[in-house]
């Protein structure tokens, strides 16, 4: 599912415009990546969470140049979702579906 699917779908199920509720997905993400930016979590009970987490300091390898490189320390954004989540998804999927090519 893409954006603009989840878009079609929510507008369908709602009876909103599909233009109101593109602006209130992007104002959701911008929101989320907002806050993420500045170091708070966000939690949406019975779906999950967006946490920062810190990665530590390691030593990598630049391939082509058979380097060592040091990657230092940094955050990055994750989603954990609720365990309502994962029970519901866990006892709806029997297969996973195909991946569709999108060339």
């Amino acid at each position: 599912m893409r954006k603009a699917d989840l878009v079609n779908a929510i507008a369908d199920k709602t009876g909103v415009p599909k233009v109101d509720v593109l602006v209130a997905l992007e104002t959701f993400f911008k929101e989320v990546k907002a806050s993420l930016a500045e170091g708070e979590n966000v939690y949406i009970r019975g779906f999950g969470s967006f946490v920062i987490k810190k990665r530590a300091k390691k030593i990598g390898r630049h391939i082509k140049k058979n380097m060592a490189i040091e990657i230092p320390e940094h955050y990055i954004p994750s989603f954990k979702p609720a365990k309502v989540f994962v029970d519901q998804v866990r006892d709806n999927v029997t297969e996973m579906p195909e991946e569709e090519d999108e060339d």
